[in-house]
């Protein structure tokens, strides 16, 4: 039976035998014991005899998951999600630390309203960090009061779910943010070029009738930070990167030496436009029906315009998910971020045009990376790389499992399998495409700072 615990919960110890352990911060892969010990990590040698030891042969250890980019929803959209329900899914989901978008109603663009988000994210099931609005009402007019929101301990900046649209805001956010060390997060998208559109511009568009986004409209955003960022000497950071194009200027911008980072959603990663239109394969699997010929192939009438499909930027043709995943696993992009978008039904159980975009991902994004390792997309210690090790860092955080570490770490089952169901899932929505697929990779356990946040069997050694 699992259960969940909390930040606030008595410091844990145990040990866990036999398990395999993957540590992106030095590359080990080993299979070994791990101890705790009042929540810290110590050389197992060193665990007290009656620590309880738990039976982890044939599971996998890693670094606590940490996502850059999820929507709690608080305050003003509490039916969708709330900083509790959140955290819980969170530690689902096997992440330590999530950082909260500012995007609320009201938006989190002033000291009060961050102290807020804080406090009630206090002793939850999850670290919970604020990314607070680049500026007031994320009008993109006024920047917010960085200096003191810094003092606050704010992951960083962003008008996410619109872009910083002047080009002079955005050069004097990131001359601003310079000496503070802190990144502009970048919500790529020009919205001259964008506007109207549904779905990403490209066959399956054009087949269902849909108004095309087209990739310039991420590319132009891109280019223009990238140059801002070289002249000012700022951090951008790009969040749920979605092109080919953009993810190559990235590439280049790295290489001369201009502070850029970026992350991808698992659902680029995975999923493509063709689902839109029905088709639910992954992007690694050979496409057939609508996916291999968007104009011949018959449509699904019960999955074509699937309004759990809509997101943004959308969803991408599958040679570039694929040109995403390659550069997940040659390290071009630095972290795999949820944008964990909840919406109630009454959002969603519309026409596809009207649905409100964004789907849930905190509990299936570790299950989406281990579907590509499985088919060698990816390598596992690149997986927890992307979603562990590198975020903490770009936030401030260590993950490592060496001992003399706090004890932040996800423990699962690499094989075993899962249906996504509604009922299963801890998050207040479940709005996914992927309710009744079959996915790899259970989370057997999660300890944050110390704490049991999530427990799913583990039996004791005899």
């Amino acid at each position: 039976m699992s259960s969940f615990g909390s930040l606030g919960d008595p410091a844990a110890t145990f040990v866990l035998t036999g398990v395999r352990v993957i540590d992106p911060w030095n590359d080990e892969d080993a299979v070994r014991d791990i101890a705790v010990v009042e929540g810290q990590l110590v050389d197992p040698a060193k665990a007290p005899s009656d620590a309880p030891r738990l039976d982890a042969r044939g599971l996998v250890v890693g670094p606590g998951l940490c996502d850059l980019h999820v929507h709690l929803r608080e305050p003003g959209m509490e039916r969708a999600e709330t900083v509790e329900s959140g955290a819980r899914a969170a530690a689902h989901g096997g992440f330590t630390t999530v950082c909260a978008m500012p995007n609320t109603d009201p938006p989190l663009d002033e000291p009060a309203r961050v102290a807020m988000v804080l406090e009630r994210a206090r002793n939850r099931a999850c670290r919970v960090r604020v990314i607070a609005a680049a500026t007031r009402a994320r009008e993109g007019e006024r920047i917010t009061e960085i200096g003191e929101l810094a003092r606050m301990g704010i992951a960083g900046v962003s008008d996410d779910g619109s872009v910083v649209a002047s080009a002079r805001v955005a050069r004097g956010l990131l001359a601003y943010l310079a000496p503070l060390g802190l990144p502009l997060i970048e919500h790529a998208e020009d919205p001259a070029l964008s506007a109207g559109s549904v779905m990403r511009a490209g066959p399956t568009a054009t087949r269902l009738g849909l108004a095309g986004w087209p990739a310039s409209a991420e590319l132009s955003i891109v280019d223009r930070d990238i140059a801002l960022a070289e002249e000012t000497g700022g951090w951008v950071h790009f969040t749920h990167l979605s092109t080919a194009g953009g993810l190559d200027a990235i590439r280049r911008a790295k290489e001369r030496g201009i502070r850029v980072t970026c992350d991808v959603t698992p659902h680029h990663l995975a999923l493509t436009d063709a689902w839109v239109a029905g088709w639910r394969g992954f992007a690694w699997e050979e496409p057939t029906g609508v996916a291999a010929d968007p104009f011949g192939a018959p449509l699904d009438a019960t999955l074509a315009y699937d309004p759990a499909c809509r997101v943004n930027p959308p969803l991408a043709p599958r040679a570039e998910a694929l040109a995403l995943l390659a550069g997940v696993a040659d390290g071009t992009i630095d972290s795999i971020a949820t944008d964990h978008a909840p919406h109630p039904l009454e959002r969603k159980r519309v026409e596809f045009g009207a649905a409100a975009p964004g789907m849930i991902g905190l509990e299936t994004a570790l299950s989406l990376g281990l579907a590509a390792v499985e088919v060698g997309g990816l390598e596992l210690v690149r997986l927890l790389g992307a979603l562990s090790t590198r975020p903490a860092e770009l936030i401030g955080e260590v993950r490592t499992l060496q001992p003399g570490s706090l004890a932040d770490l996800v423990v699962f089952d690499p094989v075993a399998r899962w249906r996504v169901e509604a009922s299963g899932l801890a998050s207040a929505s479940s709005n996914t495409p992927l309710l009744g697929v079959e996915l790899p990779g259970v989370v057997r356990m999660t300890v944050a700072g110390g704490r049991i946040t999530y427990r799913d069997g583990l039996a004791a050694v005899d």
